[in-house]
């Protein structure tokens, strides 16, 4: 399956360069926001951690809670409409975080970070859905892997300028640059023709849709993935690299702020930050290689073996980090695992998308990120709680093999043939086909 490289994609296809360039800037805003929001709290609270937690839950909660409703909602209505009034309403919910400057106010932090998770999982489920119309199914695992290897550098240089502006500028101008971000991604969406972001079949299936119920449009959602193996499979096995990979987060704040702090004179800060800027490269540079990843072993027909591999590897390698004898060495490895991870993840994410037909991708995906999300929140706390009993290193292994448990299970599952790929993804091309 040859496709356009990604500068041929963004030069050639207008559509999903309007839309990458929308995510581009909302993504941007996000971090400057998530950065500045954090220290806002962190400020007014004298650095009460349980305020932190509340924060974290209010951009967890909401995404996962409503998730599955914005993969109906965008399946059923116009997609371009649906991303563009999400971009609007979260311009003035970044705005309201300008009102936040006494304890007493910070309810009203709390609030706008559950509406911009609430409105983000809307604009997710709606542009996940769009992409595999816009790009056409020669070009998705191009622009799949741009979309997210995109998101993966803007975390890092979004964070990075969100502590600088907040440091420098002020609270006050992260957030009305968040606001100003999403009102350009709007603009960005809206210069996106309506007929390009959803096959026009759907479009006169609207009537009829609009009779039904949104819990029946869910449920559809998940009957089609009960009955569809392959689906299935993929869902399942986010889940379970998420109940090892979800904790990630604690594991290199605990790692670079507290068991490798204090090598060679690295601060804590430095530490965590060092394992970050690894793991975001790593997580970058597999999204960009993916394309030509995915495009040889789907040549091969062995596309199913990578996915399983991919996941195996990426865990043996996570739990390799837990006997580190340095930073350096750990940020190696999270690197190298991370390209991995990337490289999986993108193959995986647009198998996907190409398996599940229009009307119901965007349930399915949603319900796909919203299974993996709580598993990651569940996760994260339970690490939490065991780091009581075990040490940070122990939790890495752990972690990483939990994790690499996941392509174990995926290679049994087609190893055995309880799960087999449709024949354009799993049969290598026969000589002078």
């Amino acid at each position: 399956m040859d496709s356009l490289t990604y500068l041929q994609l963004l030069r050639r296809n207008r559509s999903f360069r309007r839309l990458w360039w929308g995510q581009v800037i909302s993504e941007l805003g996000n971090w400057f926001n998530f950065i500045a929001g954090l220290g806002l709290v962190r400020m007014i609270s004298h650095g009460d951690a349980g305020v932190t937690t509340i924060i974290l839950l209010a951009r967890m909660v909401p995404f996962t809670l409503f998730a599955p409703l914005a993969g109906a909602f965008v399946d059923r209505w116009s997609r371009r409409t649906v991303m563009i009034a999400s971009d609007l309403a979260r311009v003035a919910v970044a705005i309201g975080f300008l009102l936040v400057r006494r304890p007493e106010d910070l309810w009203i932090a709390y609030l706008c970070t559950a509406l911009l998770s609430f409105f983000h999982s809307f604009f997710e489920a709606a542009k996940n859905a769009a992409v595999p119309n816009i790009t056409g199914e020669r070009d998705l695992l191009a622009g799949n892997a741009l979309m997210f290897s995109s998101r993966f550098l803007l975390m890092a240089l979004g964070a990075a300028l969100g502590g600088w502006t907040a440091a420098n500028v002020g609270y006050r101008a992260a957030f009305i640059v968040n606001a100003v971000s999403f009102f350009g991604s709007a603009l960005s969406v809206w210069l996106i023709p309506e007929r390009e972001t959803k096959q026009l079949a759907l479009e006169k299936e609207g009537a009829e849709i609009e009779k039904r119920s949104y819990w029946s449009d869910i449920r559809e959602g998940w009957s089609y993935i009960i009955t569809h193996a392959p689906v299935a499979a993929i869902l399942a096995i986010n889940v379970l690299w998420a109940s090892g990979g979800g904790a990630v987060n604690l594991i290199m704040d605990r790692l670079g702020g507290i068991v490798f702090a204090g090598q060679r004179g690295i601060s804590g800060d430095s530490g965590v930050a060092a394992l970050y800027f690894a793991g975001g490269l790593g997580l970058f540079i597999g999204m960009m290689i993916a394309r030509r990843v995915g495009q040889h072993f789907e040549f091969l027909g062995k596309t199913h073996a990578f996915i399983g591999w991919g996941l195996l590897l990426q865990g043996f390698l996570f739990a390799l980090i837990g006997v580190m004898p340095n930073l350096w060495f750990g940020c190696l490895f999270l690197f190298l695992g991370r390209i991995v991870l990337g490289a999986e993840f993108g193959v995986q994410d647009t198998l996907l998308m190409r398996l599940v037909p229009d009307k119901l991708r965007g349930r399915v995906i949603t319900t796909d990120r919203a299974s993996e999300f709580l598993t990651w929140s569940l996760s994260t706390t339970i690490a939490g709680w065991s780091l009581r009993g075990i040490t940070p290193r122990t939790l890495t292994i752990i972690s990483g093999l939990l994790s690499s448990a996941s392509g174990l299970v995926w290679l049994v599952l087609f190893a055995s043939g309880k799960v087999r790929l449709p024949k354009k993804f799993s049969a290598a091309p026969t000589r002078g086909s």
